[in-house]
C-alpha cells in the first residue's frame, strides 16, 4: 500500500505499537481478560487510525491531482470540498495561490498581446522611412541626375533620417521607462526656465510657420520640484504637437497658475482641435487621430504622460470652446511661489 510508504506513518504505526505492547504487558501481568481487551481495543485504534489516515492521504492524492490539472490547463479546483481538520489551512494557502496564479498569468497574456501588438507598431512605423530612404539611396546612384534634384532628394533623405532618429530615440526612452531603468533626478526650478527649455528647439520651425508663440506669466513665477530634462521633453512634445496642427498664422499660448495643492501649465492653439471619440485615446502609443498630419508616429503625447506619470503630475487633453486644442499639465507638491 502507498500508506506504508510514507515514513511518518511508519514512525506512528512504531510509536502506537510499542504503547500497545506495554499497555497490553501491564494488562496480561493483572489478568488475561484486562490483557486481551486492552490488545483489541489498541488494535482496534491502530486500525481506525490507517483506515482514517488512509482517506486523508486519498483526499489529498485527489487534491495533488486536481492542482496538477489546474496548472496544465484552465479548469479549476472545488476548494470548498477540502475544509476539514488540517486541510482547511492547506485550503486558504491554495487559494491565495491559486488567486496569485491566475493574477499573474492575466499579466502575463497582457504583456504577451501589448509587446507583440509594439513590435508590429514599431515595425509599421520604421519599414515606410526605411523604404523611402532606400528609393532615395538608388535615385542618388544616378550619375546623371540634375544638381537640383539631388539637392531635394537630400534634403528629403536628411529629414527622413531625422524620423527615424527621433523615432528610435522615443522608443528607446519609453522602453526604459517600462524597464524602470530611468532615474529621475527632480530639482528645484522655475516655471520660467522650463518653458524657455522646452519652448527653445522649436522657436525657429513656429517662425518659419509663421505662427505666434505666446507665454502669460507673471516675472513672480512659481516653482516645480521635478527633474528639468525629463519634464522639458513632456512639454515640448505638446508644443510640438500643437506645432503641427496649427496653421500659418496662428497662436499658440501658454499660460501658467500656481494654487497651494499644484501648479498648472496650460498649453493651447487655434488649430482644428480634436475629434470627439479621438480624446480618450490620445496618450496611446502608436494612436493617430483623425486629424493627425502624415508626420505623425503617435509615440509624443504617449511619452509626454509617462513622464509627468512619473513625476506624479497629470496630463490630460479637451477641446476649446472657442476652437482649438487644449493640453492641462499638473504638478502636485511642486511648492509655493517665490
Amino acid at each position: 500500500m502507498k500508506l506504508f510508504h510514507n515514513p511518518e506513518i511508519i514512525k506512528a504505526l512504531l510509536a502506537q505499537g510499542v504503547l500497545l505492547f506495554c499497555a497490553a504487558g501491564a494488562g496480561f501481568y493483572h489478568d488475561t481478560f484486562t490483557g486481551i481487551l486492552i490488545l483489541a481495543l489498541g488494535l482496534a485504534l491502530i486500525l481506525f487510525f490507517l483506515l482514517f489516515t488512509a482517506a486523508r492521504y486519498k483526499k489529498l492524492e485527489a487534491l495533488s491531482l486536481k492542482l496538477n490539472e489546474m496548472l496544465h490547463s484552465e479548469t479549476s479546483v472545488p476548494l470548498h470540498s477540502y475544509t476539514e481538520g488540517e486541510l482547511s489551512i492547506l485550503q486558504n494557502e491554495l487559494s491565495k495561490l491559486m488567486l496569485r496564479l491566475n493574477e499573474q498569468t492575466a499579466v502575463l497574456e497582457h504583456d504577451k498581446k501589448y509587446l507583440a501588438d509594439a513590435m508590429a507598431d514599431i515595425s509599421h512605423q520604421l519599414r515606410s522611412p526605411l523604404t523611402s530612404i532606400q528609393l532615395i539611396l538608388t535615385m542618388l546612384r544616378d550619375p546623371n541626375l540634375p544638381a537640383s534634384k539631388r539637392k531635394t532628394l537630400l534634403r528629403d533623405l536628411s529629414h527622413l533620417l531625422s524620423k527615424v532618429d527621433w523615432l528610435v530615440e522615443s522608443l528607446l526612452k519609453m522602453s526604459s521607462m517600462d524597464a524602470g531603468t530611468v532615474n529621475f533626478t527632480p530639482v528645484r526650478i522655475s516655471v520660467k526656465e522650463l518653458l524657455a527649455n522646452a519652448s527653445s528647439p522649436l522657436l525657429i520651425p513656429m517662425e518659419l510657420r509663421e505662427q505666434n508663440f505666446l507665454i502669460h506669466q507673471e516675472e513672480s513665477s512659481g516653482t516645480l520640484f521635478v527633474d528639468p530634462s525629463w519634464t522639458a521633453e513632456a512639454l515640448s512634445n505638446v508644443l510640438k504637437n500643437c506645432m503641427e496642427h496649427t496653421p500659418a498664422g496662428g497662436t499658440i499660448e501658454i499660460s501658467c497658475r500656481q494654487t497651494i495643492l499644484y501648479t498648472e501649465i496650460v498649453v493651447e492653439d487655434n488649430g482644428p482641435g480634436f475629434v470627439a471619440e479621438d480624446i480618450p485615446h490620445l496618450f496611446e502609443r502608436f494612436y493617430k487621430g483623425k486629424n493627425a498630419t502624415d508626420n505623425s508616429i503617435g509615440i509624443g503625447l504617449a511619452l509626454s504622460r509617462m513622464i509627468v506619470t512619473r513625476e506624479d503630475g497629470t496630463l490630460k487633453a479637451e477641446n476649446k470652446t472657442s476652437g482649438g486644442a487644449r493640453f492641462i499639465f499638473k504638478f502636485y507638491g511642486s511648492g509655493t511661489s517665490q
